[in-house]
């Protein structure tokens, strides 16, 4: 339990809104033994002391899923205060990607229609995020204009 009026450590991290040639987003469940393990979250993980956002998400997505991230860009920035600790997140869209992604940390992964994702138990920190990648997808593409 946290003592009143103590700062909670700020943790900075990254995550990944990843998409398939169906505009699905691809979403990842924490495996056991992890906070919060059997919620699902976007792809990413901590950035590093002295890392940049962009090497921590090249890093995190080798790790967990295998891919190499050719084109990403940030997209959003939150904080989000969890009783044990402060998270700065900040979601990138990868643009493009070589490698089919996997499951490298025992995780489970799935693809989701921006539409469906407030049905799926995602955690409060990426929520926000949800709505902002519907209105994203409700966009026309520079190609399909």
């Amino acid at each position: 339990m946290q003592a009143r009026g103590a700062a909670r450590p700020k943790v900075p991290v990254v995550a990944a809104a990843l998409f398939d040639r169906s505009g699905r987003v691809l979403i990842a469940q924490r495996p056991r033994g992890k906070a919060l393990a059997g919620r699902w979250e976007f792809p990413g993980g901590k950035v590093d002391a002295g890392e940049s956002e962009r090497s921590a998400l090249i890093r995190e997505l080798r790790e967990e899923l295998g891919i190499e991230v050719i084109a990403a860009r940030p997209f959003m920035r939150l904080t989000h205060a969890y009783e044990e600790r402060e998270v700065e997140l900040s979601l990138w869209i990868v643009e493009r990607f070589t490698g089919e992604p996997r499951p490298l940390d025992t995780q489970a992964l799935k693809w989701v229609a921006p539409a469906e994702l407030p049905e799926e138990d995602i955690l409060e920190a990426d929520q926000p995020f949800i709505a902002a990648l519907r209105d994203l997808q409700q966009q026309p593409r520079p190609e399909d204009r």
